[in-house]
C-alpha cells in the first residue's frame, strides 16, 4: 500500500492503524513522492490526501490514470461539498473519506476496494511467481539504474547525475522505445507544464546526453521534432 498525507501526524497514526491492520505500508509526504514511489513499486491500493504541496492528490490521480494505471485509489480530503467529492471521483479516485475519519471507516472502505477490484491485498500470501529483475533495478539500451540508491551507469560507467536528471533519465528508461511528449514530461518530472515556448526541457535533455554519450557508441536519447523524445539504442 501506498500512503501519501503531507500532515505528519495522520500520516505516523494512519502509517501505524494501517500496518496493525495488517498492510505494508510506505508513506510519503507528498504527490510527487507518491508518483515517484507508484513508478518505482507499484502498490495494490493508494491512500492520497487531496490537499499536498505541490502536485495534490487530485493530480497524482490524474497522471495515473492517464497512464493507464488502475490500481484502487483512496482519497482523504477535508473538504466536504458535494463538488469537491465530485472532483476527486472524476479525477479517477474510486471512493473517498472525509476527515477527520474514523481509522476503521478507512479499513472497510479499503476491504471493499480491494473486493471490488479482486486485489489481492499484500499481507495475504500470493503463488510463487518466476524469479525477475528487482523492482528497484532498471536496464535499457545498455543502461542500468538502482532507483532506490539513486546510481545509474552507462556500461561499467557510472553516471553522476543530478536529481532532476535521474528522474528524467528514469522516466525515459521506464518508457525505452516509446515516444513521451513534451507535456507528458514536464507532467511527470516537474508536475507542470511550462509551455511550448519553454526550453527547459531541452536544457535537461542536453545535460543528460553529454554524460550519456560515448565517442564511437550510439546516441541514446533521441530528438522526435514537434513530439518529444525517446530512448533507444540504434
Amino acid at each position: 500500500m501506498l500512503l501519501a498525507e503531507d500532515d505528519r501526524a495522520i500520516r505516523h497514526a494512519l502509517e501505524r492503524a494501517l500496518t496493525l491492520e495488517g498492510y505494508q505500508v510506505t508513506a510519503v509526504t507528498d504527490g510527487v513522492e507518491a508518483l515517484a514511489q507508484a513508478h518505482r513499486t507499484p502498490p495494490d491500493v493508494l491512500v492520497l490526501d487531496v490537499m499536498m504541496p505541490g502536485i495534490d492528490g487530485l493530480q497524482v490521480c490524474r497522471v495515473l490514470r492517464a497512464e493507464g494505471d488502475r490500481t484502487p485509489i483512496l482519497m482523504l480530503t477535508a473538504l466536504v461539498e458535494t463538488q469537491d467529492r465530485i472532483a476527486g471521483l472524476d479525477a479517477g479516485a474510486d471512493d473517498y473519506v472525509v476527515k477527520p475519519f474514523d481509522v476503521e471507516e478507512v479499513f472497510a472502505r479499503l476491504r471493499a476496494l480491494l473486493r471490488r477490484t479482486g486485489t489481492v491485498p499484500v499481507e495475504v500470501p500470493a503463488k510463487a511467481a518466476e524469479p525477475q529483475l528487482p523492482p528497484r533495478l532498471l536496464e535499457a539500451a545498455g543502461l542500468r539504474m538502482d532507483v532506490q540508491a539513486r546510481r545509474a551507469w552507462r556500461g561499467p560507467r557510472e553516471l553522476e547525475l543530478t536529481r532532476t536528471e535521474f528522474e528524467l533519465l528514469e522516466l525515459l528508461v521506464r518508457n525505452a522505445g516509446i515516444v513521451l511528449d513534451h507535456s507528458t514530461i514536464y507532467d511527470r518530472i516537474w508536475g507542470y507544464d511550462f509551455g511550448p515556448g519553454s526550453k527547459n526541457l531541452a536544457v535537461y535533455v542536453g545535460y543528460l546526453r553529454r554524460k550519456l554519450d560515448e565517442p564511437g557508441a550510439p546516441q541514446l536519447i533521441h530528438t522526435v521534432r514537434g513530439v518529444g523524445y525517446v530512448l533507444r539504442e540504434d
